[in-house]
This record gives C-alpha cells, sequence and structure tokens, in this order.
C-alpha cells in the first residue's frame, strides 16, 4: 500500500454500508489503482498492517479533471478500473461553458464567506459581475470562489469593476 492507499483502505471500512468520494482518481498511482479495484471487485479491505481482510459494502463515488480515455490510451490509467467506476457518468461542464452561472455562484460564495469570517455580506457591482464573467477560469469552481474571496478581503464596501481589474487579475 502506498500511504494514499492506505489512507483509502480505512475510508473503505469507516464507509461501510455507506459511500465513499475519491477525488481526483486518475492522478492515482498504477500500483494503488490496482489495491483500489481488488478492493472494489472483492469488497475486501485490510487495515493497515494487518495481514487480514475486511468485508465492506461501499458505493463509490469518483472524481478526476482528467481525460481518463486518454490516460487508459497512454497507459497511466487501468482500463479495468474505468469500467468498474463507469457505472454512471456525470460530466460537469467547465465555468467557462456556463457563464450565465456566475453571478449566482458569487452570490453563493459571498454568503458563505462572510458567514465563515463573521462579517456582513459585501455587494458586487453588476459591472463587477460582467467583468468576472468575461474572465477566462481555468480553475473553474475553485478558481472562482479564490477570487470572489480575494475580492471581499482587498476591495471596497461594493467590489466595483476596478477592483476585479486590480485584485482578480492572474
Amino acid at each position: 500500500f502506498t500511504s494514499a492507499v492506505k489512507d483509502r483502505a480505512g475510508k473503505f471500512e469507516a464507509a461501510d454500508g455507506g459511500t465513499i468520494f475519491l477525488d481526483e482518481i486518475g492522478d492515482m498511482s498504477l500500483a494503488a489503482q490496482a489495491k483500489v479495484l481488488r478492493a472494489l471487485q472483492e469488497n475486501l479491505v485490510q487495515r493497515v498492517g494487518a495481514d487480514k481482510d475486511i468485508k465492506v459494502n461501499v458505493r463509490v463515488v469518483a472524481a478526476t479533471n482528467k481525460d481518463l480515455k486518454k490516460e487508459i490510451a497512454e497507459g497511466r490509467f487501468r482500463e479495468d478500473l474505468y469500467h468498474r467506476l463507469a457505472v454512471i457518468l456525470i460530466k460537469v461542464p467547465a465555468l467557462n461553458e456556463r457563464r450565465d452561472d456566475i453571478p449566482l455562484l458569487i452570490e453563493h460564495f459571498t454568503a458563505k464567506i462572510a458567514e465563515e469570517q463573521g462579517n456582513i455580506a459585501k455587494s458586487f457591482s453588476p459591472a463587477a459581475i460582467k467583468l468576472l464573467q468575461e474572465y477566462d477560469w481555468t480553475g473553474n469552481i475553485r478558481e472562482l470562489r479564490n477570487v470572489v474571496e480575494r475580492l471581499i478581503i482587498l476591495g471596497g464596501t461594493e467590489i466595483s469593476e476596478n477592483d476585479v481589474k486590480l485584485f482578480a487579475s492572474k
């Protein structure tokens, strides 16, 4: 077991009867993929340092930002693991493909950040929102959230177009 797989084995056991989320499965080593495949096929895991198998029953949700078919073709992802995981595929379009969602996401992140920081939520001017809708979001939702947080910290009482130009650029 690599340390990542050791951690996952414990999570498989802890999730017995529930759901386990495997994030960035496309970044897992081939050896780790083999261990996860075994766990999925046989519903068996081992605790770190143990020699006894533990039977588990879990539903698995996995995510990646990689094209797994390309990874398979290039020998970096196991095809058998792909088919084991690909029961229901959900493609989440990139933020650049759903720019109309940006105002609602800004509103959501602004409220969440205000709650986390114990502050009153700031507002974004229509011009600031429009500029953010035109931005190239290579980092998708995570990048948008970080930019919104930066704008809230560094911007004025109402986040303006000028604030976006000053603090949201790469």
